[in-house]
């Protein structure tokens, strides 16, 4: 029981290293083509199928290291591990980026979002626009985006994990 414990830990600890990776390039990637600010579909689905294929990835070598059973709650602990370790991962990278390498980061996407509301609603009123700036500003800063972020990889490893899990589960039969 201590070897699995230990074995699922270092699924988790390798499986989420591996994504939090492959989300920092799929990011870096993105800012070298100029798209920070309004990034492309493509990077979601990118990111979406990374995702997917990481961690029920991480389940499969969980089933086989368990001699080919699985059970949710494995699956969803291990699918959350993963995501848990890859939003740390990411998160590392993300204040990185908003304190050296795109220090204006903030600032410069108030100005877009700003820009971005007054074309899409181009009759909304002074007040109405200066209101949505405001609550635009509460949700913004590396904290309130940390969180959700971190909110975010954990959300869509429990979806995925729970999807994967009820596919891929397989208990042992007790007569």
């Amino acid at each position: 029981m201590e070897n699995q414990q230990s074995s699922s830990k270092q699924v988790m600890l390798n499986y989420g290293l591996i994504l939090g990776i492959i989300s920092v390039l799929i990011t870096v990637a993105n800012y070298a083509f100029g798209n920070v600010y309004e990034p492309h579909w493509g990077v979601s689905v990118a990111s979406g199928i990374g995702t997917v294929a990481v961690i029920v990835l991480g389940l499969k070598a969980i089933k086989t290291n368990n001699g080919g059973f699985l059970s949710l709650g494995e699956s969803l602990k291990t699918g959350l591990g993963i995501a848990l370790i890859s939003g740390l991962v990411f998160l590392i990278y993300f204040y990185v980026f908003v304190n050296f390498i795109e220090a204006d980061y903030f600032t410069n996407m108030a100005s877009y979002q700003e820009a971005k509301m007054i074309e899409m609603y181009p009759n909304m009123s002074d007040e109405d626009l200066e209101n949505a700036i405001e609550m635009s500003k509460k949700f913004s800063g590396f904290g309130m985006t940390s969180a959700i972020i971190l909110i975010m990889s954990l959300f869509f490893g429990f979806v995925v994990s729970l999807i994967a899990g009820l596919i891929m589960k397989k208990t042992e039969e007790v007569d």
